[in-house]
């Protein structure tokens, strides 16, 4: 079976649709978050990674008080707007002593 060039870049033309259409419903169903009144929950992994810090130090932003966490079933979660809020607050105390000079 021999197949011409425009059939073949056709058949890819749809195949390739497909694979795009396929990415979409994937996406939809890729790593389901868990929300609670509407705001986005991050479980420990996802803070950790977002933050780029080790697991004991995010246990000691959670024993400190600094980051506050929600227990859902034995498991740890964070509201994206603490953890939001948590970069914001580390953000303007070293911008603050940045901006402190000793003569």
């Amino acid at each position: 079976m021999n197949i011409d060039r425009v059939e073949f870049l056709g058949w890819m033309e749809r195949i390739m649709k497909r694979f795009d259409i396929l990415g979409e419903d994937i996406k939809g169903f890729k790593d389901p978050h868990h929300t609670i009144d509407g705001e986005e929950l991050l479980d420990n992994q996802d803070v950790l990674q977002l933050l780029k810090i080790s697991s004991r130090s995010l246990q000691r932003y959670r024993s400190s008080g600094k980051l506050p966490y929600y227990t859902i079933s034995g498991k740890l979660y964070y509201k994206l707007s603490d953890v939001h809020q948590f970069i914001r607050q580390g953000f303007s105390r070293s911008v603050q002593r940045a901006g402190t000079k000793t003569d």
